[in-house]
């Protein structure tokens, strides 16, 4: 059969004709399907934004909060509790409701937002013991200043929440956690030291807070040490956290003698303190001693962590040191730190802060009786100094405490100083 009429024959059978059709169709489909999947492609990467926020960035919990209460169509919603601690020591209750597990859409800025919430059930943060998450925002449009401005704002509401709190935060692992809850500022006056020593140490951490360009020009690494030292109950501790109140800081708290610190995770916690921090070293003295009195006190610190000496002044100054922070540390006993912690570059100001002076024993009545004329400040403070010349300030309030009302009575008791 020539090859002619068979392929007219093939056109004339309607099976054939329908199977070709068929495949004509099929493969129609499939390459319209790969067209619009290399549009919507196409689309998603030069006309949509998608924005991803892991469950282990600080902003993750605010920009939940802050879609809570701008997403007006969200109905699902997951119930966090939460614990606010007032002046007077009582400890409140509140629901705060955040976007649950799923999809959810909110207006903002004349844009419709996609919101979708992700948990992972079969990976763990190791960190926070808790199923990993993350929240995916997308949106149309280039503008990529839609985010910073949105993420700017939950940062704000968040940050409105904690307005006049100092926070606490302590090592946990590799991060920093916060400890209880936040506190309410204490005012920096509340704490009384000798005369113009609170004002120097407040100058010079606001001096060194606005120069970054002075230390970046002569190459000087933008860091400051303050050693306090000084009789336990002096007011120390006290001052750095109304220090740290007064400038709108955090307090982060670094326990030197904790089990499983390494000089690795030294160095990390450094790095990855929470920004305008005060780095608290309190007790120095307790985790390390003189190296030439080491030996014949090995026995009562082997064991009790993992930080090196060496590894402790690197973290101070070393080449992986962090910059712009500002640290403190506190010790009662002076003379038995090392020379090398405590020398210039590593320690920059050091300032004692002693037993009450007749300044402070002044101010101390004037804050707890300021009807009183000045001649019983005067008395009180000659009184006190009389009787006994060492006395911390930490007896002096327990003092003033048990004759809150009575300043006479407070007169006549000068000599229980320290006894009630």
């Amino acid at each position: 059969m020539p090859l002619s009429d068979f392929i007219t024959s093939l056109q004339d059978n309607p099976y054939f004709g329908a199977g070709f059709g068929l495949v004509g169709v099929g493969a129609g489909l499939a390459a319209m399907r790969k067209a619009s999947m290399v549009a919507m492609i196409f689309f998603r990467r030069h006309y949509m934004m998608t924005l991803e926020v892991p469950c282990r960035d600080k902003s993750y919990q605010w920009l939940l909060q802050w879609i809570t209460q701008n997403a007006k169509h969200t109905q699902h919603i997951s119930v966090e509790t939460t614990f606010k601690q007032h002046d007077t020591g009582k400890i409140s209750t509140s629901f705060d409701f955040v976007p649950s597990v799923g999809t959810h859409f909110f207006y903002y800025n004349k844009t419709w937002i996609r919101v979708e919430r992700n948990r992972e059930q079969h990976t763990l943060d190791l960190h926070m013991g808790v199923p990993w998450e993350t929240v995916t925002l997308t949106a149309l449009g280039r503008n990529k200043a839609l985010y910073f401005q949105m993420l700017d704002e939950a940062r704000r509401l968040a940050l409105k929440r904690e307005e006049g709190k100092t926070i606490i935060y302590t090592a946990m692992g590799s991060e920093w956690r916060q400890f209880g809850h936040p506190r309410k500022r204490r005012p920096i006056t509340s704490v009384i030291l000798d005369e113009g020593l609170a004002e120097k140490i407040l100058n010079d951490v606001r001096e060194f807070i606005s120069t970054p360009q002075w230390y970046t020009e002569r190459g000087i690494p933008y860091r400051r040490g303050y050693l306090l030292y000084g009789p336990a109950g002096c007011g120390k501790s006290s001052f750095i956290t109304a220090l740290a109140g007064e400038l709108e800081y955090s307090i982060c708290i670094l326990n030197l003698s904790e089990r499983g610190l390494s000089d690795d995770r030294l160095q990390h916690l450094m790095s990855v303190a929470p920004q305008q921090s005060i780095i608290l070293l309190e007790d120095i003295d307790a985790a390390f001693v003189k190296r030439e009195e080491a030996p014949a006190t090995k026995a009562a610190y082997e064991g009790l962590n993992r930080v090196t000496f060496s590894g402790l002044l690197n973290m101070l100054d070393g080449v992986v040191s962090a910059e712009a922070r500002i640290l403190f540390m506190t010790t009662n006993y002076l003379e038995r730190l090392d020379a090398a912690l405590i020398r210039p570059g590593r320690v920059d100001v050091k300032e004692y802060v002693g037993f009450a002076s007749e300044y402070q024993l002044r101010q101390m009545f004037h804050r707890f009786y300021p009807e009183m004329p000045i001649s019983l400040a005067e008395q009180f403070a000659v009184e006190v100094t009389k009787t006994n010349k060492n006395v911390s300030m930490a007896g002096v309030q327990g003092l003033f405490m048990f004759y809150k009302h009575d300043p006479k009575g407070l007169l006549q008791n000068v000599d229980k100083i320290g006894q009630l």
